[in-house]
């Protein structure tokens, strides 16, 4: 109820997406490790060749001090790192994927994902993370705030390059 997988075939190597909505910081420790269990099945599930894209809902601050997390994130995030966070990143050393939105170099209004009911604070916990070796697939990873969305996130647009091919049959 919290992951949705899909596979996208291309002329070159295939697409899988693993759409995710973690629980939230608050939420108690059986249930994150019950999320990220789940989560590790569905990577591990993903052909290695395959261009993977871990996004969606992460409930995760990643910050912008990338100390120690040089080959998981950039340094372009936004705050610090929170417990939801560490396990995001975590999660992602352990399978080479790469936190696309700590990446490219915008202005924090297009950077933060999420604003509080009172729009006093805003965060980025809404994240794309690829594979290493195809980091270079992602070009571009910025949020869309004027899109009306009806929810207190706003909508994250991610520029990769992927050659497709005709589906013929």
């Amino acid at each position: 109820d919290r992951i949705i997988t899909a596979r996208f075939y291309s002329r070159f190597l295939k697409l899988s997406v693993i759409q995710i909505y973690s629980p939230t910081d608050e939420a108690d420790d059986e249930t994150k490790s019950e999320f990220y269990d789940q989560l590790q099945k569905e990577i591990d599930s993903v052909p290695s060749h395959d261009l993977l894209l871990v996004i969606g809902d992460a409930n995760a601050k990643v910050g912008s001090s990338n100390a120690g997390w040089e080959r998981v994130m950039g340094k372009e995030g936004v705050g610090t790192m929170n417990n939801n966070g560490m396990r995001f990143a975590n999660m992602c050393a352990e399978n080479d994927l790469v936190i696309g939105g700590t990446l490219f170099k915008h202005k924090n209004i297009h950077k933060c994902t999420w604003v509080s009911p009172n729009h006093k604070h805003q965060n980025q916990i809404d994240h794309i993370a690829v594979r290493g070796r195809h980091k270079r697939s992602l070009l571009d990873k910025k949020v869309m705030r004027g899109a009306d969305a009806a929810s207190d996130h706003y909508l994250v647009r991610a520029k990769i390059r992927l050659k497709l091919a005709k589906n013929i049959q």
